[in-house]
């Protein structure tokens, strides 16, 4: 297994790659941030926002999906400071945690008019549960309505400019800020969506969904998208993003952080809307060989808050642990809310580990301790 040189990030991670000094793209994207002119980018930013904004009040100036996490709070808190009247999306979640729901009630109070659109609960946990077994990713409903809600919301309230946080996979301003092609198309969802190629259209005739279930999945038209303009930026194009910072400044406005570590993490300040987060976290884990200890590390790392040495000690005591509960909840309760027992839960687990990352016995058999945690092949290479 090959690690970054400066990070703690394996080649295993998706869409990552290396220079010739071994250093990962992530560190080297972190590192051209030294070259951008920031002042510029605001700049910019105050342009393209100067472009939609709506001078007699008749509507929204730009929709900003939100989640209630400390991202959320920084977007708003950043767009009404340049003077901007959005309109909030929430794709609520499922299994909703009360610090979850006390952080969206907190941003309301931030002084902005808020949707949230609930996805048939019932339906919700029959795709969870399907998406958990077939692809390994129990939050997909989560990850392709938080693109596709609030996409319909702008083609619904006549609202063409979308304002996302950060974009994980890619260092651009988005459509908005192009003065080409700037329609955020089916396309575009493919790209950014979080499908896992698993299609929407995949569900029907599945665990009794019908078509009548996705109208919330569905991304619009794109004649529709077209009459609107749908378009969008990524506000870490034009800050210097840091999650770290953004929380102190969330906390700042109310906030809430978890009164302990989150389980599987190094931080208390995100992911704290949705029990079934550390399960989605040890699917990566077991699927590429890291979780979010290392995310959290690697950022500090980066950020010259925290030592590689420091970073590695952390995430072997904390990545990876098998999810006995997550947010205070135990997984047996957060499994039954979608009928699921442990045991279940397990073998679907094993069935999506990698064996080339993980020991196993002269049986083939994973290697687990008494909580069920994982041996790793290939610690001593980090």
């Amino acid at each position: 297994m090959r690690y970054c040189t400066k990070c703690l990030y394996p080649e295993t991670k998706p869409d990552l790659w290396f220079d010739d000094a071994g250093v990962c793209n992530a560190c080297n994207n972190f590192a051209s941030r030294k070259e951008v002119d920031w002042d510029a980018r605001l700049d910019e930013l105050k342009d393209v926002l100067g472009r939609y904004k709506i001078s007699d009040g008749s509507n929204y100036d730009c929709i900003v999906p939100v989640s209630g996490g400390k991202d959320s709070h920084y977007q708003i808190i950043r767009l009404l400071e340049l003077g901007m009247n959005p309109l909030c999306v929430t794709a609520t979640t499922d299994d909703l945690a009360p610090i979850g729901r006390r952080n969206i009630e907190n941003m309301k109070k931030l002084g902005v008019d808020f949707v949230e659109v609930t996805t048939n609960p019932v339906v919700r946990r029959r795709i969870n549960k399907l998406t958990l077994t077939t692809i390994g990713d129990v939050s997909w409903p989560e990850h392709v309505t938080i693109f596709t809600i609030p996409v319909r919301m702008a083609v619904q309230f006549n609202v063409p400019l979308i304002v996302w946080g950060e974009n994980p996979q890619h260092e651009y301003g988005g459509p908005a800020s192009s003065t080409t092609k700037n329609i955020l198309d089916r396309r575009w969802l493919e790209e950014f969506g979080g499908l896992l190629g698993f299609r929407v259209s995949d569900l029907i005739g599945q665990a009794g969904i019908t078509a009548n279930d996705l109208v919330q999945y569905r991304y619009p038209s794109d004649e529709d998208l077209a009459r609107v303009g749908v378009t969008g930026i990524f506000l870490g194009y034009y800050y210097p993003w840091d999650g770290y910072q953004n929380a102190m400044m969330a906390q700042g406005y109310g906030f809430e952080t978890f009164p302990t570590m989150v389980e599987g993490s190094l931080a208390n300040y995100e992911n704290l809307d949705n029990h079934q987060m550390g399960i989605h976290d040890y699917f990566k884990y077991v699927k590429y060989g890291f979780g979010r200890a290392t995310d959290i590390a690697s950022n500090h790392i980066r950020r010259g808050r925290m030592s590689r040495d420091d970073g590695m000690a952390l995430i072997k005591r904390h990545d990876g642990n098998f999810p006995w509960s997550y947010l205070g909840k135990p997984l047996a309760d957060i499994l039954g809310e979608f009928d699921m027992t442990v045991d279940e839960f397990e073998r679907v687990c094993d069935r999506w580990t990698n064996k080339k990352l993980f020991k196993t016995d002269q049986n083939g058999q994973l290697v687990k301790d008494r909580d069920r945690n994982l041996t790793k092949q290939f610690d001593d290479n980090v």
